[in-house]
């Protein structure tokens, strides 16, 4: 067996390039060895790419007993717990998953509405007027508030601002790149990046359980996630214990904050640059009136095109991965058990024979036509879909479309290049994307047709 061509550099260089600048390297291995290619990373089997849409539905169709994505996720294992649904495979990971489902769709999704409007209102009414500002934190503050709230339960006050306050911590420790690899997962009795992360992770946890703890002896139940799972049972009947609910909602915080925030912040990226595109986002979301519904922006085409572009030109992560278990034949390869199959996004994404002018921002390009899930595919696919995919795009469109409709957002360098850095899964803008904002000025509706008519 032969694995495909991979590139020549020593595995430690390598290993740097896919921490420090993996899309640039992603494409020079694409430009040099082909669109199926193998790379070589510290600590890890040899992981062969994939991007071209017939390999990644044959990869996606798999039922889990060929590849193994929670074998492939364990890395995570520190962040998430051994119990989260990404970590288990097979049958196991199907009862979670048919558990953890039902608060992520149709009414009960749209409940969330709300509380994410209220919220990023509040975040609104904070932002500095005409200076300098960090979108990228603004977003994270907007969407963990959102998570505890919807997903943890916490209400408003000194335990929920407690809350915020420690799990902000723990993703800020977690962030750090290298920590992704497992020679880098050592304690050192607390002096390590990790043993202080390990830390701020218990101090995390100590809340989460006090609360799985103060619901299940009061019976007390709310509209949030952590109410549905405390009475959710599986196919067999049985209820999650303490650890697998904190590993399932540690699971929900760190998929659905620090990701919605990234792609938000990427999404405004390439709206501020480009003002006609921008204009032309706004102008929808004008139309649906002063103050839009949450339904009334889910709705709404063009925020959903921003949104899903902003996905596709720049993943919010590089890959979804999976450990072969018994040789396969994939893509005209024989591969052997044991290498890790990835589906690489970021390349996928910019075929040019899928999406014509791939490196180009056009949110136009999804309205009225749907994507196969083997070509435009930011939330994974198959039975390893992200299972916050609706809740995440609904929340991205509320925040978009509510910024746009109360302040006007200037990039604070127009015209200048801007990199990406890596935080521990996801990627985003250097420097957090610098913008400044002043309060919108609107014009009524008649007095906006006056002007126009005089002019």
């Amino acid at each position: 067996m032969t694995l495909p061509p991979g590139s020549r550099l020593p595995t430690p260089l390598i290993t740097w390039n896919w921490l420090r600048r993996p899309y640039p390297f992603l494409d020079e291995c694409a430009k040099k060895l082909g669109e199926t290619f193998t790379v070589g990373l510290i600590g890890l089997p040899p992981v062969v790419m994939f991007s071209n849409p017939e390999h990644v539905r044959e990869i996606f169709a798999d039922d889990g007993e060929t590849l193994a994505a929670g074998e492939f996720n364990r890395s995570l294992a520190p962040l998430l717990g051994d119990r989260s649904v990404l970590m288990v495979d097979g049958k196991r990971h199907l009862r979670k998953r048919k558990m953890l489902l039902p608060p992520f769709h149709g009414e009960r999704m749209q409940a969330y509405g709300p509380a994410m409007m209220e919220i990023t209102a509040r975040a609104i009414d904070k932002l500095p007027r005409g200076r300098s500002f960090s979108l990228h934190e603004v977003m994270q503050d907007i969407t963990l508030e959102v998570i505890v709230r919807t997903v943890f339960g916490f209400a408003e006050g000194p335990r929920f601002d407690e809350m915020v306050r420690r799990t902000k911590r723990v993703l800020e420790l977690g962030a750090w790149p290298p920590l992704l690899l497992p020679i880098m997962q050592f304690e050192a009795n607390g002096y390590s990046p990790y043993g202080r992360f390990k830390a701020a992770s218990a101090a995390s946890d100590e809340l989460i359980f006090e609360e799985i703890r103060a619901r299940r002896r009061s019976g007390e139940r709310g509209k949030d996630i952590l109410s549905m799972l405390l009475d959710a049972k599986d196919d067999l009947g049985e209820v999650p214990s303490e650890q697998e609910l904190r590993d399932e909602l540690v699971t929900l915080l760190v998929a659905g904050h620090e990701t919605t925030a990234t792609g938000l912040t990427w999404a405004f990226r390439w709206l501020l640059d480009q003002p006609a595109t921008f204009a032309e986002v706004r102008n929808a979301v004008d139309a649906l009136g002063i103050d839009p519904t949450p339904e009334a922006l889910a709705k709404c085409e063009m925020l959903d095109g921003a949104a899903r572009e902003a996905l596709r030109l720049v993943p919010v992560i590089p890959l979804v991965g999976r450990v072969l278990k018994k040789p396969m034949t994939l893509g005209g390869y024989d591969l052997p058990a044991g290498v890790v199959v990835a589906c690489s996004i970021y390349l996928a994404h910019r075929r040019p024979s899928t999406f014509p002018r791939p490196t180009e921002y056009d949110p136009t390009r999804f309205i009225g036509k749907k994507m196969s899930a083997s070509e435009f595919f930011p939330f994974g696919g198959g039975l390893r879909r992200c299972i916050g995919m609706a809740f995440s795009l609904y929340e991205m469109k509320i925040v978009l479309g509510m910024l746009m409709t109360r302040v006007d957002l200037r990039l604070s360098h127009p015209g200048k290049e801007i990199g990406m850095v890596r935080r521990s899964i996801t990627l985003t803008p250097e420097q957090g994307l610098r913008v400044s904002a002043r309060d919108r000025i609107r014009a009524e509706p008649a007095l906006a047709g006056r002007a126009v008519a005089q002019a």
